[in-house]
Formats: structure tokens, sequence, C-alpha cells
């Protein structure tokens, strides 16, 4: 299933999921069954090991035919970020393409060798911005803002010191991600500024569950900046797997339903291009990841 998170109109933001071109809210399709659901993505989540199951059942036992004010056609809502506000900091992944650590070994001074661990690092909640909402390019604060097309784990079941062979009985589902980083606020090699600013995690725009996905070590990921190319790769590349993630992250923090793990980026940044490129006010960065989805950004000045 594809989950979202919607306004329509004035009224505040709502779980739906999408069928055949509709948007169909969750909570009130299971008001016309008589039951309690959910209106927001975490919760859902919470209760996904339930939820899941009798929402697909009743989208089947509908057949087509949905009670009045439950759907909508989407191009009527207005798609936020599936988790419009996270419990928690964004867990992010560093160099985990091999192209990219060699990228960025030339024009970052990081190690050119591969790590050995899982570089870990994070974005703060209020980083988040939906699908079409403007990255805020600063220019008292950075010169050098760049762009990381990444796919997006979301956790559904609690993991602590998990394995890596029962890793993947935690994912909840998948979605994009841009990482925008700005290259020269990395202090002293300490990188949540740099990542972690106001605008700086595009997501969207929806939570494809992780059935609807066989292998997503096999999807292709890229980026465009105002209709140029300038990543195009696949998650078969990634250094660290999903699973060796989990794995890694949950031997010493435990991940909760609704936490997210950007899985990394592949080379194609602006900082590894000869001469380097950067984002300014009037750009448009697009990104997407196949069978997930694609988002598109405005970059403002503030």
């Amino acid at each position: 299933m594809r989950l979202v998170t919607y306004t329509l109109g004035s009224s505040g933001a709502r779980l739906g999921v999408v069928v055949n071109g509709l948007v169909v809210d969750v909570e009130r399709l299971g008001a016309s069954r008589g039951v309690a659901w959910p209106a927001d993505m975490l919760s859902f989540i919470d209760n996904a090991v339930t939820l899941l199951p009798a929402l697909k059942q009743a989208l089947d036992n509908a057949n087509g035919s949905l009670p009045a004010g439950a759907a909508v056609p989407i191009e009527d809502v207005k798609l936020q970020a599936p988790i419009p506000r996270p419990r928690k900091n964004i867990f992010g992944i560093g160099l985990n393409y091999r192209a990219h650590v060699a990228e960025s070994a030339k024009s970052l001074d990081t190690d050119k060798d591969l790590p050995k661990q899982p570089v870990v690092f994070s974005k703060p909640p209020t980083a988040v911005i939906g699908p079409g909402a403007a990255i805020q390019h600063n220019a008292g604060m950075t010169q050098q803002l760049d762009w990381e097309v990444e796919l997006a784990v979301i956790i559904g079941k609690t993991a602590t010191r998990i394995p890596v062979e029962k890793a993947m009985d935690h994912v909840f589902g998948y979605s994009v991600m841009i990482d925008i980083s700005a290259r020269d606020n990395r202090r002293a090699g300490q990188w949540i500024f740099s990542k972690g600013m106001d605008t700086y995690a595009p997501f969207g725009p929806c939570i494809v569950t992780a059935d609807e996905i066989p292998d997503p070590h096999d999807l292709r990921l890229w980026l465009t900046k105002n209709g140029v190319t300038k990543q195009d790769s696949n998650t078969k590349y990634m250094i660290f797997d999903i699973p060796t993630l989990i794995a890694d992250i949950s031997s010493g923090m435990t991940l909760e339903p609704g936490d997210i793990i950007a899985t990394g980026t592949p080379e194609g940044v602006g900082a590894g291009m000869s001469p380097q490129e950067w984002l300014w006010p009037g750009d448009v960065v697009e990104a997407g990841v196949d069978g997930v989805g694609v988002i598109r950004h405005p970059v403002v000045a503030i």
C-alpha cells in the first residue's frame, strides 16, 4: 500500500491510502465499518501489525465502492511529508556508496578508504518538509548548498540489538528523502549542523509498505537539478545494506516505530563535480526512487 499524509483545503493533516488515483481517508473508512482507525501516520505505524491487514481487507471488500466522503481524487489534495514531525532525529548514513566515497575523498577531505562501519549522523525533526515545499537558501549561512537523493527506510517494530538475519522484519516501508547539506558548515567533522538546518530533509511523497517492494536493494534512485540529471544509480551499490544498518544502529540505540533511516547517497553530488556545483535560489530539485515515488522542490532565498 501507498500511505500518505494529506490536507484538503483548510483541514488539518490526515492519513490516507492511495487507491486508483484516489486518496482514501483511513479514519473515515474505518468509521464506515464501525471501527476506530487512526488519522495520523505515526499512530497507524504503532499499530501496523493489526491495522495493515485490516485496512487491506477493508479495501478488498469495498471492491471499488467506497463510502461517501471517504475518498478524494489525489490531484485535489496537498501531500505533506508522510511523517510530518518524526518523534526522533532521522538517522542519516554517510559514505554508503563506493563511488560517493571516492568523490567525497577528492572534494570533501573524507577518508578515501571504504568505511569499516556505517557512518551515522542525524537530522532533527524540524528539518523535514513535504512534497513541493521550498528548500531554504540562507546566504548568510552557506554558499555551498548541496543535494543527495536517498532511499528512506521507516521502522515498523521496536528494534534493540537485532541480528542482521531478523532486521528486515522490523521494516514498515520505504520513502524518498533528499539529504540537503551545507558543505561549508561541517564543523570539525560534526555534520549535524551542515545537514540538520530547517528544510534540509525533503521527504515523501508517500510510504510504500514493505510488502510492495520485493527487493529494496535493487532500486534505481536519481536526482535532477533544473531538469539535468546529476545522480543516477541503484541501491544495490550500498556498502552497508539495510539489515546491516538496522543491526548496527540497534546495537546501541533502540529503533522505534516511525523512526527513519536515510540510507546514503550515490555519486553525483554537487561537491564532487568539476567545477563544483551548488544549489541557488530559483533552482528546482527533483528526486525519485523507482517503485517508491518522486519529490520536487524549489530553492528559495530567505
